[in-house]
């Protein structure tokens, strides 16, 4: 069988194993290396061009989308000049340019500097963001970041990735929730449709592109995505928004917070919501309209001027419909804080979580469940006046347990424990006060897989003046080997000698890069600023999957080696007081070849492609009116091939004291758009929301 014949393709994304006859057509007899050349959870083959009936199609105008562009901030322009003199005496609810360039980050040395000081590509996603560009998941928060790849696969799927390798399930990416890791050990990603919190309560989304092992350890490859809430003294009094359209049938949320004396806050919070289908390349409707539940809290405890402590906790459940029964999902999550301060410059912050995750797929009856316990110390302090030392350690350990339903594929053994031990140091020394700053440190990280790594960066920043920073780093971080890459069987049992198998990777070791950056970040004037990432990446030690000499068993080895490179561009400007814009755009390459001894096809590892760019505006209108466009165009998708696409959403909101009713359009440009899987339609929603 030819591997150029067939493609590999998820389509009923949360399930291991779908036996969906509609949409999977039958396995056996055919070549174990197509059912995991990306890898997938769900290994449905079918002809690419079938799916997205456009493989003949041209793709669409680059100037067309320009055009449209130009046309919206022509419209609105026009708009804000009308309204200029017109406008409410009420100041836009948002940070100003100076105050944005100033925000304190976490996420890249694991302790609040300034974001013009950082020495990494980061960009920040706010709360004012989030809300008027009408998000209703993280998700499509997440495409507010110019340096992320989104791409929604069905209704409740997603792929998310940072330079590059942007497949089914994109591993190379750590995302974490207020510090809870949100990534699976089953396949090394992350269930997106597992992954929801209050939009509301989000405080802001720091993105970091490029590598972070050296402070986050294993997955932190790519990219870092640390989602932060507010703290419950920022949620006070009661907030209540219900929505529903097209596509988003319904969502519900609400939440109160109070106060126990003066130091104690707390708040609740509860959510509901029903997403419609997705549709297939023929119209028809496809089967992937689902629901979910979810409730939480959150208290936030100033013992003493010293001492802090925050508990959090959030429950959830949920279906989604599959061909001819559905999809079961649940889980439990809690997570405390303790932080204190010895002094001005001495400081640690323990952390311990649990994290219960579990699923069920029907009608193929696989199951999988996993439990979390991780626990993690850091301490800060300061030696002299040059030398700021972070260094930490911590604990993981994981339960997972798979149900083995079907005898062509799964995972053999169906039960593993894993421990994960980490320790790290990190010295930022400063080598002439306010300007040149040296940050050199590493990561020690043993795993059951592939033993202990080492994960060792350094990073040069030079601040010339406040206004401009220029940083390079060089870095290595490795992705830890999951489940999927050694315990992953076709068939689960021997069926007979002539029938082709995979035996797992019992000795697949783990993925390795060196990253080289150069950065440079700059406001040149007061309405301005800019920011722009340059990379080269080294990989070695790939996935793949190859077949054991004179058998006919295949093993999933680390077969692949190769480069990529690109550049990312962010921008906010200040048009006016209140007219705001935002946006980026990226560049990305990645050549991928087989080491000697190796013959495994790369192009399956990722479809990326080589241009994407994002602009954001937000306006305030008369009467309390806010209008709200968020275009992005993206280029090919090279091989398999997805054509080009060009869309735009659309938020037009009134704000009246403790109300505010938005009508918001998703994905307008065309009545159903491709992004890597099925057809994603046009769809609109209203909301009401009040805030007492």
């Amino acid at each position: 069988m030819s591997l150029s014949n067939f493609r590999i393709f998820n389509l009923t994304f949360p399930s291991i194993f779908s036996t969906n006859r509609h949409l999977n057509p039958i396995f056996r007899n055919q070549n174990p290396t197509m059912l995991l050349k990306i890898p997938i959870r769900h290994s449905i083959i079918l002809d690419f061009k079938r799916i997205t009936g456009k493989a003949n199609q041209p793709p669409n105008h680059f100037f067309r989308s320009f055009l449209l562009v130009i046309g919206l901030l022509f419209f609105t322009s026009i708009a804000f000049a009308q309204a200029q003199d017109l406008l409410p005496s009420q100041e836009l609810k948002k940070l100003s340019m100076e105050e944005l360039m100033n925000i304190e980050v976490t996420s890249v040395s694991k302790r609040p500097e300034k974001l013009t000081e950082v020495a990494s590509a980061i960009q920040i996603i706010t709360q004012e963001d989030i809300r008027r560009s009408g998000a209703t998941s993280l998700p499509e928060a997440l495409r507010l970041a110019p340096n992320l790849q989104v791409a929604q696969f069905n209704s409740y799927g997603w792929i998310i990735s940072a330079r590059g390798f942007n497949s089914i399930f994109s591993n190379k990416l750590l995302v974490m929730i207020d510090g809870r890791t949100v990534y699976s050990p089953l396949f090394a990603g992350v269930s997106w449709d597992a992954q929801n919190v209050v939009l509301e309560d989000v405080d802001r989304i720091e993105v970091i592109s490029g590598p972070g092992g050296t402070l986050w350890g294993a997955n932190a490859v790519n990219g870092v995505i640390n989602i932060i809430t507010k703290n419950a003294a920022k949620t006070q009094g009661l907030y209540v928004s219900a929505a529903g359209g097209t596509y988003l049938r319904n969502l519900v949320e609400a939440r109160y917070g109070g106060n126990i004396g003066s130091k104690l806050f707390y708040r609740v919070y509860a959510q509901h919501f029903d997403r419609d289908n997705t549709f297939l390349e023929n119209g028809d409707k496809n089967a992937d309209k689902w629901g979910l539940t979810q409730s939480g809290f959150r208290m936030d405890w100033n013992a003493s001027g010293n001492n802090t402590v925050s508990v959090q906790g959030n429950f959830y459940g949920g279906k989604e419909k599959t061909v001819p029964s559905h999809s079961t999902i649940d889980g439990q999550n809690v997570l405390a804080e303790w932080k204190h301060t010895f002094s001005e410059k001495s400081d640690f912050i323990l952390q311990a979580y649990f994290d219960r995750t579990w699923r069920r797929d029907i009608p193929s009856t696989f199951s999988d469940e996993l439990e979390t316990y991780d626990i993690d110390f850091q301490h800060h302090f300061l030696i002299g006046k040059r030398n700021d030392i972070l260094w930490g350690a911590g604990y993981r350990f994981m339960r997972n347990n798979i149900l083995n339903s079907t005898e062509f594929v799964g995972f053999l053994p169906n039960r593993r424990n894993m421990d994960l031990f980490s320790a790290f140091v990190q010295d930022e020394i400063m080598l002439v006060p306010d300007r040149f700053k040296f940050t050199i440190g590493t990561k020690l990280q043993h795993n059951i897989f592939s033993g202990l790594e080492i994960q060792p960066s350094a990073r040069l920043a030079w601040t010339p003046d406040e206004k401009q920073t220029i940083w390079g780093a060089i870095s290595r971080a490795v992705r830890a080997p999951s489940r999927i890459d050694v315990d992953y069987h076709i068939p689960t049992y021997p069926v007979g000698p002539n029938v082709p198998n995979v035996a797992g990777g019992p000795n697949f070791d783990s993925e390795k890069l060196v990253a080289y950056e150069l950065g440079y970040r700059v406001q040149p004037t007061s309405k301005l600023s800019l920011s722009l990432a340059a990379f080269y990446n080294e990989y070695d030690d790939i996935y793949s999957v190859e077949v054991l000499p004179g058998t006919q068993t295949y093993q999933i080895q680390n077969g692949i080696k190769g480069h990529s490179f690109g550049a990312e561009l962010s921008g906010t400007l200040q048009v006016a007081q209140r007219w705001r814009l935002r946006g980026g755009y990226t560049y990305f390459y990645k050549e991928l070849k087989n080491k000697p001894g190796h013959s495994f096809d790369p192009s399956s590892l990722g479809n990326d492609p080589k241009n994407q760019g994002l602009l954001q505006s937000m306006l305030n209108l008369p009467a309390n009116f806010q209008l709200d466009i968020t275009s992005r165009y993206v280029t090919n998708h090279p091989k398999p091939y997805i054509a080009e696409y060009f869309t735009f959403d659309t938020r037009l909101a009134w704000l009246y004291k403790h109300w505010e009713f938005s009508v918001t359009g998703q994905n307008l440009w065309e009545d159903k758009h491709q992004e890597f899987g099925l057809e994603i339609p046009r769809s609109v929603y209203g909301k009401l929301s009040c805030r007492f």
